[in-house]
């Protein structure tokens, strides 16, 4: 189980199911130990695709998205409770949902539809895609702060299991595995090096609404706009010295300064820019993209869209005078966010 001291501030409806969260740890060490005689691939064939971006910035949206078009894996509700066994969970996955698994209707209850609704990350359906923080957690090494060097990354994951099991899902899967990355928004280098067939997509939106979505979410799930949203980062500690609206205008400006960092090292097949404003008018513009990257490393999806013509787009306009005096403290307009 992976608990920090802000989860005990979260809303009553936010709150771990501790009965779950043991049965859960029972269960999944039961299957490690077979997981492990699992890990022999050690190179994925097909590419990953890493959602990076900061909290409230459309990465649900997106990933809602790629689960939707069906040309490529993610991590589900379902997948999720095994998270140290996630080949042997895409495997139970195939045998009780894929068609040609199928005999007579016995199992027809679990629910393959993605209806794009979420509430702070969270989405509902055996099917609909999960954040996989737990299966992140399991090998990364972070204590207080969600960062260590990639150099001492290097030196302390288990880099051998990490990538045998996304080459083992993968395989099941036979399809390009999508899943989000934000907690590794700071070490991008990091998987650049590990996975070869990669795409990484930076999800950026209008810094406005993302402060005010952000400062919403703290609200919503730890009832005060006061505690803590979001992973660690190296700044944490200098943004808990000031005000909530500037520690979130921060979070949202470090974060994507970070990304953009990050992306510079990367080849430009294996990385996309994504404005959550474009994605919600014109969706087809980045399949139709990341089609053409998938090609690049030897991957073919269809290239016919068959997805949703648009999303709405929520809060267009931010007047809250502590929103925009954050904004502006962090120079956003001076550093092109």
């Amino acid at each position: 189980m992976y608990k920090n001291k802000e989860e005990d501030n979260r809303e009553n409806k936010f709150k771990r199911n501790t009965s779950l969260e043991f049965f859960l740890n029972e269960i999944n060490s039961d299957l490690a130990c077979v997981e492990n005689n699992l890990l022999t691939k050690k190179e994925s064939e097909y590419p990953l695709i890493f959602i990076m971006g900061a909290h409230r910035s459309g990465t649900t949206l997106m990933m809602q998205w790629l689960a939707n078009i069906g040309g490529v894996a993610y991590p589900t509700n379902l997948m999720s409770r095994f998270y140290k066994a996630p080949i042997i969970a895409s495997k139970i996955q195939m045998l009780l949902t894929d068609e040609q698994y199928s005999y007579r209707n016995e199992i027809r209850d679990f629910n393959s539809s993605i209806d794009f609704n979420s509430e702070n990350g969270k989405t509902r359906g055996a099917l609909a895609p999960n954040e996989f923080w737990y299966f992140w957690r399991r090998f990364l090494p972070f204590g207080e702060i969600d960062y260590l060097p990639s150099k001492e990354l290097m030196e302390k994951v288990d880099i051998a299991t990490l990538k045998s099991e996304f080459a083992g899902i993968t395989d099941v899967y036979q399809k390009p595995f999508a899943l989000k990355g934000m907690i590794m928004n700071y070490n991008i280098d990091f998987l650049n090096e590990l996975f070869p067939k990669a795409i990484f997509i930076h999800v950026k939106r209008d810094p406005l609404t993302n402060i005010d979505s952000a400062i919403k979410a703290r609200e919503r799930q730890l009832g005060s706009i006061d505690e803590w949203y979001s992973f660690k980062f190296p700044e944490y500690h200098e943004l808990k010295k000031l005000s909530p609206y500037e520690q979130v205008a921060g979070q949202i400006y470090y974060i994507n300064k970070a990304v953009d960092n990050g992306f510079e090292n990367v080849a430009g097949y294996k990385k996309m820019v994504v404005p959550y404003e474009e994605l919600c008018t014109n969706p087809e513009k980045f399949y139709d993209e990341l089609v053409e990257k998938l090609k690049l490393q030897g991957c073919t999806i269809d290239k016919n869209y068959n997805g949703k013509k648009s999303f709405n787009i929520t809060r267009k306009h931010v007047t809250d005078k502590n929103i925009i005096n954050a904004y502006k403290k962090f120079s956003f307009y001076n550093n092109g966010l």
